[in-house]
């Protein structure tokens, strides 16, 4: 299933949990009173509207969401909350994460391009939500760089706490996946050792276009991912070359702090980057990201 956080293309819409069926975003929570109307499932705790409302209780709001698509044939052909993709704004589908944990030197070609060691152990800094937006949104360029990078990234989205987690359980803590693109002003980031400074400007990371659960992705260590500037082909790859797989990214962090429903972690990115090629973004540009099974994102560059 791909699950979308959206709102409506009219004046003060709140955004809204739905699930992408075919061509149309079906509204969950518009979806689950009214097949309760109809006798069609147990009359129970409505779905909540809200994002994080929703993931903090994955593991039983999913169960539902199951159960409204097996359903959706009852309802009516003029059941009024179903929407094109062009009637609605998508929006993260995470907006408000507890943690955004993101994974540096992730990739051996990445690695080599950016002249460092390959780590002993996954190399972990952050973001803030204020740098989160969504996948149809405009990048801000900070007016302090003059370095803005691309970083296509398969980004992972907590379903159930998870502390001390076990790899070979690791991927049971998985709501599902969805793309990430890790901008980075390489100049703010260099100039002192910790990087923080250069990955969490305002309004520079977009996160999209949807979740999709984890039972879609057969193996998310075989997929492959590519990024695109102005139509030509920058980053090509697949995460099967990931230095440390998502298994082992969800065991190593929870053995150090506990990992939340709604948190994501962005899981690096390959070789093939700006700084590598002393090529950045400039006012105008266009990135399209795409990953197998998730799909694609594109977002034009503005000065903030």
């Amino acid at each position: 299933m791909k699950l979308v956080n959206y709102q409506l293309q009219t004046p003060f819409a709140t955004h809204r949990m739905g699930v992408l069926v075919g061509d149309k975003i079906i509204d969950l929570q518009q979806a689950h009173r009214t097949l309760m109307q109809l006798g069609e499932l147990d009359e129970s705790v409505l779905l909540p509207d809200e994002p994080m409302k929703f993931y903090a209780h994955f593991q039983q709001n999913i169960s539902i969401v199951k159960d409204i698509v097996n359903l959706l044939p009852a309802l009516t052909d003029s059941f009024p909350y179903a929407f094109s993709l062009d009637e609605v704004r998508l929006e993260t589908p995470v907006p408000h994460p507890s943690k955004i944990i993101c994974i540096g030197t992730n990739y051996a070609d990445h690695v080599k391009e950016m002249g460092s060691k390959i780590p002993d152990y996954p190399v972990l800094f952050s973001k803030f939500t204020n740098a989160l937006i969504g996948p149809e949104d405009a990048i801000h360029k900070n007016i302090q760089t003059a370095k803005l990078d691309y970083e296509v990234e398969l980004a992972v989205v907590i379903g159930k706490e998870a502390k001390n987690s076990s790899e070979d359980k690791a991927l049971d803590y998985i709501a599902g996946y969805t793309i990430a693109n890790d901008t980075s002003a390489r100049d703010l980031q260099k100039r002192t050792p910790q990087w923080l400074q250069g990955k969490t400007q305002d309004r520079s990371t977009p996160i999209g276009p949807w979740l999709v659960t984890k039972d879609e992705i057969e193996n998310p260590g075989n997929l492959n991912i590519q990024s695109f500037v102005n139509g030509e082909l920058r980053q090509s790859s697949n995460t099967k070359h990931l230095i440390f797989d998502i298994a082992h990214l969800i065991h190593f962090i929870s053995h150090l702090f506990t990992l939340e429903p709604g948190d994501i972690i962005l899981t690096g990115t390959p070789d093939g980057v700006g700084m590598a090629r002393n090529e950045f973004l400039q006012v105008g540009d266009e990135v399209r990201l795409e990953i197998e099974g998730i799909g694609t994102m594109t977002n034009k560059i503005i000065e903030e």
